[in-house]
Protein backbone atom coordinates (compact mmCIF):
# COMPACT_ATOMS: atom_id res chain seq x y z
CA UNK A 1 0.00 0.00 0.00
CA UNK A 2 1.71 3.49 -1.00
CA UNK A 3 1.98 5.59 2.40
CA UNK A 4 1.21 8.88 -0.04
CA UNK A 5 -2.19 8.05 -0.92
CA UNK A 6 -5.17 9.49 0.22
CA UNK A 7 -7.34 7.74 2.63
CA UNK A 8 -10.81 7.90 1.86
CA UNK A 9 -11.79 10.02 4.61
CA UNK A 10 -9.23 12.79 3.86
CA UNK A 11 -10.35 12.54 0.56
CA UNK A 12 -14.09 13.44 1.13
CA UNK A 13 -13.32 16.01 3.37
CA UNK A 14 -11.94 17.61 0.55
CA UNK A 15 -14.35 16.87 -2.34
CA UNK A 16 -16.75 18.33 0.40
CA UNK A 17 -15.06 21.71 0.88
CA UNK A 18 -13.96 22.63 -2.67
CA UNK A 19 -17.73 22.45 -3.13
CA UNK A 20 -18.44 24.19 -0.24
CA UNK A 21 -15.62 27.00 -1.29
CA UNK A 22 -16.64 26.68 -4.99
CA UNK A 23 -20.92 27.40 -3.70
CA UNK A 24 -20.34 30.49 -2.31
CA UNK A 25 -18.00 32.13 -4.67
CA UNK A 26 -21.12 31.60 -7.19
CA UNK A 27 -23.23 33.35 -4.85
CA UNK A 28 -22.01 36.62 -6.14
CA UNK A 29 -19.94 35.60 -9.25
CA UNK A 30 -22.65 35.09 -11.72
CA UNK A 31 -21.85 32.44 -14.55
CA UNK A 32 -18.62 31.74 -15.77
CA UNK A 33 -18.91 28.50 -14.07
CA UNK A 34 -15.61 26.88 -15.84
CA UNK A 35 -13.63 30.48 -14.79
CA UNK A 36 -14.54 29.16 -11.36
CA UNK A 37 -13.38 26.12 -11.49
CA UNK A 38 -10.43 26.68 -13.13
CA UNK A 39 -9.38 29.65 -10.47
CA UNK A 40 -9.69 26.59 -8.07
CA UNK A 41 -7.46 24.16 -10.06
CA UNK A 42 -4.69 26.76 -10.02
CA UNK A 43 -5.57 27.24 -6.01
CA UNK A 44 -5.58 23.38 -5.09
CA UNK A 45 -2.16 23.12 -7.46
CA UNK A 46 -0.47 26.12 -5.70
CA UNK A 47 0.09 27.77 -9.11
CA UNK A 48 -0.70 30.91 -10.54
CA UNK A 49 -3.20 32.13 -12.87
CA UNK A 50 -3.14 34.93 -15.63
CA UNK A 51 -6.65 36.03 -16.84
CA UNK A 52 -7.11 37.67 -19.84
CA UNK A 53 -10.51 39.10 -20.81
CA UNK A 54 -12.36 42.53 -21.35
CA UNK A 55 -13.03 45.07 -18.66
CA UNK A 56 -16.14 44.48 -16.77
CA UNK A 57 -16.32 40.80 -16.30
CA UNK A 58 -15.68 40.78 -12.84
CA UNK A 59 -12.06 39.44 -12.13
CA UNK A 60 -11.63 41.74 -9.07
CA UNK A 61 -15.02 40.45 -7.71
CA UNK A 62 -14.04 36.34 -8.31
CA UNK A 63 -11.06 37.48 -6.41
CA UNK A 64 -12.79 39.06 -3.52
CA UNK A 65 -15.25 36.03 -3.16
CA UNK A 66 -12.78 33.29 -3.19
CA UNK A 67 -10.43 35.42 -0.50
CA UNK A 68 -13.34 35.70 1.36
CA UNK A 69 -14.47 31.98 1.71
CA UNK A 70 -11.10 31.15 2.26
CA UNK A 71 -10.52 33.65 5.59
CA UNK A 72 -7.63 34.63 3.48
CA UNK A 73 -6.38 37.91 2.98
CA UNK A 74 -6.45 39.84 -0.58
CA UNK A 75 -4.85 43.25 -2.30
CA UNK A 76 -5.27 44.62 -5.57
CA UNK A 77 -2.80 46.63 -7.64
CA UNK A 78 -3.67 48.48 -10.72
CA UNK A 79 -0.50 48.50 -12.66
CA UNK A 80 0.82 51.24 -14.54
CA UNK A 81 3.72 52.49 -16.44
CA UNK A 82 5.37 54.24 -13.30
CA UNK A 83 4.78 51.35 -11.13
CA UNK A 84 8.09 50.62 -8.95
CA UNK A 85 8.84 47.66 -7.80
CA UNK A 86 8.73 48.54 -4.10
CA UNK A 87 5.20 49.25 -4.93
CA UNK A 88 4.52 45.86 -4.94
CA UNK A 89 7.24 43.86 -2.79
CA UNK A 90 7.91 46.64 -0.15
CA UNK A 91 10.87 48.61 0.89
CA UNK A 92 13.23 49.87 3.42
CA UNK A 93 12.15 53.45 5.25
CA UNK A 94 14.18 55.32 8.11
CA UNK A 95 12.33 55.47 11.37
CA UNK A 96 13.86 59.40 12.80
CA UNK A 97 12.41 57.44 16.55
CA UNK A 98 14.80 54.81 16.62
CA UNK A 99 17.58 56.45 14.06
CA UNK A 100 17.21 53.25 12.18
CA UNK A 101 15.85 51.39 9.07
CA UNK A 102 12.54 49.36 9.30
CA UNK A 103 10.72 47.45 6.32
CA UNK A 104 7.58 48.18 5.17
CA UNK A 105 6.06 45.18 3.03
CA UNK A 106 3.74 46.04 -0.09
CA UNK A 107 0.88 44.56 -0.79
CA UNK A 108 2.34 41.47 -2.00
CA UNK A 109 2.19 40.16 1.46
CA UNK A 110 -1.19 38.62 0.85
CA UNK A 111 -2.84 35.15 0.30
CA UNK A 112 -4.52 36.09 -2.94
CA UNK A 113 -2.61 39.27 -5.01
CA UNK A 114 -4.87 40.67 -7.61
CA UNK A 115 -1.95 42.39 -10.70
CA UNK A 116 -4.31 44.48 -12.74
CA UNK A 117 -3.00 45.36 -15.90
CA UNK A 118 0.33 43.06 -15.31
CA UNK A 119 1.50 44.12 -18.66
CA UNK A 120 1.35 47.92 -18.33
CA UNK A 121 4.17 48.20 -15.76
CA UNK A 122 7.71 47.91 -17.34
CA UNK A 123 9.97 44.84 -16.84
CA UNK A 124 11.60 45.69 -14.30
CA UNK A 125 8.43 45.77 -12.12
CA UNK A 126 7.61 42.37 -13.52
CA UNK A 127 10.90 40.84 -13.22
CA UNK A 128 9.74 41.65 -8.95
CA UNK A 129 6.74 40.48 -9.51
CA UNK A 130 8.38 37.17 -11.35
CA UNK A 131 10.70 36.36 -8.15
CA UNK A 132 7.64 36.04 -5.57
CA UNK A 133 5.98 33.88 -7.72
CA UNK A 134 8.65 31.36 -8.31
CA UNK A 135 10.53 31.81 -4.80
CA UNK A 136 7.66 32.66 -2.92
CA UNK A 137 9.59 35.15 -1.12
CA UNK A 138 10.55 38.49 -1.27
CA UNK A 139 14.31 40.38 -1.11
CA UNK A 140 13.97 43.75 0.26
CA UNK A 141 17.72 45.20 1.37
CA UNK A 142 19.24 42.41 0.74
CA UNK A 143 16.88 40.58 3.07
CA UNK A 144 14.69 37.65 1.99
CA UNK A 145 11.02 37.77 3.17
CA UNK A 146 8.63 34.61 2.81
CA UNK A 147 4.95 35.18 2.06
CA UNK A 148 2.61 33.48 3.65
CA UNK A 149 0.91 30.44 2.74
CA UNK A 150 -1.57 29.88 0.77
CA UNK A 151 -0.10 32.38 -2.08
CA UNK A 152 -1.13 33.08 -5.36
CA UNK A 153 -1.19 35.68 -8.45
CA UNK A 154 -4.35 36.33 -10.27
CA UNK A 155 -3.11 38.76 -13.13
CA UNK A 156 -5.22 40.47 -15.68
CA UNK A 157 -4.18 41.51 -19.12
CA UNK A 158 -6.81 43.24 -21.57
CA UNK A 159 -7.01 41.94 -24.90
CA UNK A 160 -7.74 45.21 -26.63
CA UNK A 161 -5.70 47.98 -25.46
CA UNK A 162 -2.40 47.26 -26.78
CA UNK A 163 -1.04 50.39 -26.89
CA UNK A 164 1.22 51.24 -24.15
CA UNK A 165 2.00 47.98 -22.69
CA UNK A 166 4.87 45.53 -22.18
CA UNK A 167 4.24 42.74 -23.43
CA UNK A 168 5.33 39.88 -20.25
CA UNK A 169 8.61 37.90 -21.03
CA UNK A 170 8.55 34.50 -21.75
CA UNK A 171 9.90 33.70 -18.56
CA UNK A 172 7.63 35.24 -16.61
CA UNK A 173 4.29 33.96 -19.12
CA UNK A 174 6.00 29.91 -17.76
CA UNK A 175 5.32 30.71 -14.24
CA UNK A 176 1.26 30.88 -14.36
CA UNK A 177 0.02 27.29 -14.02
CA UNK A 178 -3.10 28.55 -15.97
CA UNK A 179 -4.35 31.41 -18.73
CA UNK A 180 -8.19 31.71 -18.45
CA UNK A 181 -10.03 33.29 -21.18
CA UNK A 182 -12.89 35.42 -19.97
CA UNK A 183 -15.93 35.67 -21.98
CA UNK A 184 -19.31 37.44 -22.08
CA UNK A 185 -21.82 35.52 -19.76
CA UNK A 186 -24.90 33.99 -21.91
CA UNK A 187 -27.96 36.19 -21.67
CA UNK A 188 -29.44 34.34 -18.89
CA UNK A 189 -26.64 34.83 -16.55
CA UNK A 190 -25.90 38.18 -17.63
CA UNK A 191 -29.46 39.04 -16.85
CA UNK A 192 -29.06 37.51 -13.37
CA UNK A 193 -25.87 39.28 -12.46
CA UNK A 194 -27.85 42.58 -13.14
CA UNK A 195 -30.41 41.97 -11.26
CA UNK A 196 -28.02 40.76 -8.35
CA UNK A 197 -25.74 44.03 -8.55
CA UNK A 198 -28.96 46.60 -9.12
CA UNK A 199 -31.34 45.24 -6.52
CA UNK A 200 -32.13 47.77 -3.95
CA UNK A 201 -28.17 48.99 -3.58
CA UNK A 202 -26.76 51.71 -4.33
CA UNK A 203 -24.19 52.21 -6.97
CA UNK A 204 -22.32 49.52 -8.52
CA UNK A 205 -20.11 48.92 -5.99
CA UNK A 206 -19.09 45.01 -5.82
CA UNK A 207 -20.33 43.69 -2.92
CA UNK A 208 -19.53 40.06 -1.27
CA UNK A 209 -21.31 40.32 2.42
CA UNK A 210 -23.07 37.31 0.76
CA UNK A 211 -20.28 34.72 1.22
CA UNK A 212 -19.33 32.91 3.85
CA UNK A 213 -16.13 32.30 5.18
CA UNK A 214 -16.19 28.02 4.84
CA UNK A 215 -12.56 27.50 5.22
CA UNK A 216 -9.35 28.90 6.21
CA UNK A 217 -5.57 29.48 4.77
CA UNK A 218 -4.76 26.31 6.65
CA UNK A 219 -7.46 24.37 5.30
CA UNK A 220 -5.94 25.69 1.97
CA UNK A 221 -2.82 24.17 2.55
CA UNK A 222 -4.36 20.57 3.38
CA UNK A 223 -6.04 20.67 0.04
CA UNK A 224 -2.99 21.76 -1.78
CA UNK A 225 -1.14 19.17 0.11
CA UNK A 226 -4.11 16.08 -0.58
CA UNK A 227 -4.33 17.18 -4.46
CA UNK A 228 -0.28 16.97 -4.69
CA UNK A 229 -0.80 12.81 -3.36
CA UNK A 230 -3.57 12.38 -5.98
CA UNK A 231 -2.14 9.09 -8.19
CA UNK A 232 -1.18 9.71 -11.99
CA UNK A 233 -0.88 6.30 -14.10
CA UNK A 234 2.35 6.13 -15.88
CA UNK A 235 0.26 5.78 -19.18
CA UNK A 236 -1.45 9.10 -18.15
CA UNK A 237 1.51 10.78 -17.00
CA UNK A 238 3.13 9.49 -21.04
CA UNK A 239 -0.09 11.21 -22.75
CA UNK A 240 0.59 14.56 -21.07
CA UNK A 241 4.07 14.40 -22.17
CA UNK A 242 3.21 13.87 -25.41
CA UNK A 243 0.68 16.55 -25.89
CA UNK A 244 3.71 19.08 -24.44
CA UNK A 245 6.08 17.55 -27.18
CA UNK A 246 3.09 17.96 -29.84
CA UNK A 247 3.56 21.68 -29.62
CA UNK A 248 6.43 21.31 -30.68
CA UNK A 249 6.30 20.57 -34.49
CA UNK A 250 3.03 21.20 -34.74
CA UNK A 251 1.93 22.82 -38.02
CA UNK A 252 1.26 26.44 -37.33
CA UNK A 253 3.06 26.83 -34.08
CA UNK A 254 6.36 28.61 -34.08
CA UNK A 255 6.83 28.23 -30.50
CA UNK A 256 6.51 25.08 -28.57
CA UNK A 257 5.87 24.31 -24.59
CA UNK A 258 8.49 23.87 -22.22
CA UNK A 259 9.13 20.45 -20.16
CA UNK A 260 7.45 22.80 -17.76
CA UNK A 261 4.11 22.57 -19.46
CA UNK A 262 4.03 19.01 -18.94
CA UNK A 263 4.94 19.47 -14.96
CA UNK A 264 2.54 22.20 -15.30
CA UNK A 265 -0.36 19.86 -16.86
CA UNK A 266 -0.01 17.37 -14.26
CA UNK A 267 0.11 19.45 -11.24
CA UNK A 268 -3.38 20.64 -12.33
CA UNK A 269 -5.05 17.88 -13.28
CA UNK A 270 -4.18 16.51 -10.18
CA UNK A 271 -6.11 19.60 -8.54
CA UNK A 272 -8.90 18.91 -11.10
CA UNK A 273 -9.26 15.13 -9.95
CA UNK A 274 -9.97 16.70 -6.46
CA UNK A 275 -12.70 18.61 -7.42
CA UNK A 276 -14.38 15.74 -8.98
CA UNK A 277 -13.78 13.87 -5.54
CA UNK A 278 -10.73 11.24 -7.25
CA UNK A 279 -7.61 10.59 -5.83
CA UNK A 280 -7.14 9.54 -9.22
CA UNK A 281 -5.81 11.18 -12.69
CA UNK A 282 -7.56 10.35 -15.69
CA UNK A 283 -6.84 11.29 -19.22
CA UNK A 284 -10.34 13.65 -19.31
CA UNK A 285 -8.47 15.76 -16.90
CA UNK A 286 -5.17 16.34 -18.77
CA UNK A 287 -7.41 16.46 -22.40
CA UNK A 288 -9.65 19.37 -20.10
CA UNK A 289 -6.65 21.34 -18.68
CA UNK A 290 -4.41 20.98 -22.25
CA UNK A 291 -5.71 24.52 -23.43
CA UNK A 292 -5.49 26.85 -19.89
CA UNK A 293 -2.12 25.27 -19.60
CA UNK A 294 -0.32 25.44 -22.71
CA UNK A 295 -2.16 28.59 -24.84
CA UNK A 296 0.00 30.66 -22.96
CA UNK A 297 3.34 28.57 -23.45
CA UNK A 298 2.89 28.22 -27.53
CA UNK A 299 2.69 31.22 -30.48
CA UNK A 300 1.12 30.68 -33.92
CA UNK A 301 3.50 31.28 -36.51
CA UNK A 302 3.23 34.64 -38.46
CA UNK A 303 1.53 32.44 -41.58
CA UNK A 304 -1.07 30.84 -39.44
CA UNK A 305 -1.98 34.19 -38.17
CA UNK A 306 -2.40 35.69 -41.96
CA UNK A 307 -4.34 32.58 -42.35
CA UNK A 308 -6.46 33.88 -39.35
CA UNK A 309 -5.84 30.83 -37.63
CA UNK A 310 -5.40 31.61 -33.85
CA UNK A 311 -3.22 29.70 -31.06
CA UNK A 312 -6.19 28.39 -29.48
CA UNK A 313 -7.33 26.75 -32.69
CA UNK A 314 -4.07 25.58 -33.47
CA UNK A 315 -4.13 23.91 -30.15
CA UNK A 316 -7.26 22.05 -29.80
CA UNK A 317 -6.76 20.76 -33.25
CA UNK A 318 -3.49 19.07 -32.04
CA UNK A 319 -5.28 18.11 -28.62
CA UNK A 320 -7.83 15.91 -30.84
CA UNK A 321 -4.72 14.53 -32.55
CA UNK A 322 -2.71 13.25 -29.68
CA UNK A 323 -4.04 9.52 -29.13
CA UNK A 324 -5.41 9.29 -25.51
CA UNK A 325 -4.58 6.00 -22.96
CA UNK A 326 -7.86 3.71 -23.09
CA UNK A 327 -7.41 2.88 -19.14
Amino acid sequence: MNPDALDPQRLDWARELTSRIRAEIRKVFVGQEAVTDQVLTALLAAGHVLLEGNPGLGKTLLVRALARSISGGHARIQFTPDLMPSDVMGHAIYDPKTESFRIRKGPVFTNLLLADEVNRAPAKTQSALLEVMQEQQVTIEGRAFEVGRPFMVLATQNPLEQEGTYPLPEAQLDRFLLKIAMDFPQEAEERGLVALVTGGRVGDALQVEAVEAVASPEDVVALQEAAAQVRVDDQVLAYAVRITRATRNWMGLSVGASPRGGIALVRAARARAILDGRDFVVPDDIKALALPVLRHRVAPSPESEIEGLTGDGLLRAMIEHVEAPRT
